[in-house]
């Protein structure tokens, strides 16, 4: 799955215009390499990401092409 749907999907961000503009400004990152928006997510992969002075940093655990509000927390762990 491509890492700005992946991380629409699971709720990690609300948008996916927004994840591509956090892909393209490089503060995502998968398995510490800057990642494109394009970038395929595998489960057991490391997301990384800045929001300002904050960063989030996640293990894949599922990849659901679509969930619901309360399932999304199930596709990620945080580290």
């Amino acid at each position: 799955m491509r890492l700005d749907k992946y991380l629409k999907v699971s709720r990690l961000i609300k948008r996916r215009t927004v994840a591509n503009e956090a892909c393209d400004a490089g503060r995502v990152s998968i398995n510490d390499k800057v990642a494109k928006a394009s970038s395929e997510v595998k489960e057991g992969d490391i997301i990384d990401i800045s929001f300002g002075n904050k960063n989030v940093k996640v293990k894949v655990t599922r990849i659901l092409e679509s969930t619901k509000k309360e399932d999304a927390e199930e596709m990620y762990e945080y580290i």
